[in-house]
């Protein structure tokens, strides 16, 4: 069985990984002054952060045309594709998965599936790896999709955020009117929460050194509850500096884990905004 995968740009795979596990990337549109990007295509990360310090109003992100969806799909069956396992971002941050549930049984020529990742940015992308690995080996369906489960149930990660009005605007915090109004240099700190898989906000802390602090202090009491490697990615919005800075630390504290760095691009920065800083964890797809 000849199985394809495809993923939305919000995973922010390198053109290595595309590439050499043949990863199909659907771009997402990023609106800034009423004009559409496809993030990684007409706009890259580096001009996104630039935009937005002269921007006259905040961005926006919106859906890719169904038409472009549904000619992917087919064009993937007229390669001989038996199955398109699609892997995007949280239904609960964005219509996308929905939309895919939607329209998938428009395509008759291959059998689409869509897959809420239920998470966004590289966790996403190690679940998109980890399935088109196991598609080049010869998985089956049924097969990709119990290791996508699996590994989606051991994401986890914690955002520090120098305000929350690109979220509130957006609509993307559950519980924003908690912590609308915040002081200044509190930096609210978010994660997804595990029941709903919304993003939420659950504390505010003074400095993003002392964020940096709870946030470890976080992953240290959680890493005890799991039995499986893990593999620790630092994550930031226009800052690599903190980032590095961020993960030398971690190579210090953990040396039996891998630490990765990686970026939130045009889409997921819309609504974290510059200078946000991640660390996310989920089961080292190295290691299975």
């Amino acid at each position: 069985m000849k199985i394809a995968v495809v993923t939305d740009s919000t995973a922010y795979l390198t053109d290595k990984q595309i590439n050499d596990y043949n990863i199909h990337v659907v771009p997402m549109p990023v609106i800034i002054d009423n004009k559409v990007y496809k993030e990684g295509i007409d706009i890259s990360t580096e001009a996104f952060y630039q935009k937005l310090k002269t921007a006259s109003s905040f961005p926006s992100t919106s859906q890719p045309p169904v038409g472009e969806l549904i000619s992917l799909y087919k064009s993937l069956g007229n390669q001989g594709y038996d199955a398109v396992i699609s892997i995007h971002l949280a239904g609960t941050i964005s219509g996308f998965i929905q939309t895919l549930t939607n329209l998938h049984e428009e395509v008759h020529n291959t059998k689409v599936i869509p897959f809420d990742s239920q998470i966004t940015v590289m966790l996403m992308g190690n679940m998109v790896i980890a399935a088109a690995r196991m598609a080049q080996a010869g998985a089956n369906v049924d097969e990709i999709l119990a290791k996508l489960r699996e590994l989606r149930l051991t994401t986890n990660e914690y955002f520090i955020v120098d305000d929350l009005q690109n979220l509130v605007r957006g609509g993307r915090l559950s519980n924003a009117s908690a912590f609308i109004g915040s002081v200044l240099k509190i930096k609210p700190l978010l994660t997804f929460d595990r029941q709903t898989h919304k993003i939420i906000a659950f504390d505010k802390v003074r400095s993003r050194k002392k964020a940096i602090k709870r946030v470890e202090k976080l992953f240290a009491e959680e890493r005890q509850k799991v039995d499986y490697p893990l593999r620790l990615i630092v994550i930031h919005a226009n800052d690599e500096a903190a980032a590095l800075a961020w993960k030398d630390e971690l190579d210090k504290l953990y040396p039996m884990y891998p630490v990765d760095i990686s970026y939130f691009g045009p889409v997921i920065g819309t609504h974290l905004g510059e200078k946000a800083l991640a660390l996310a964890w989920m089961r080292d797809i190295d290691k299975e």
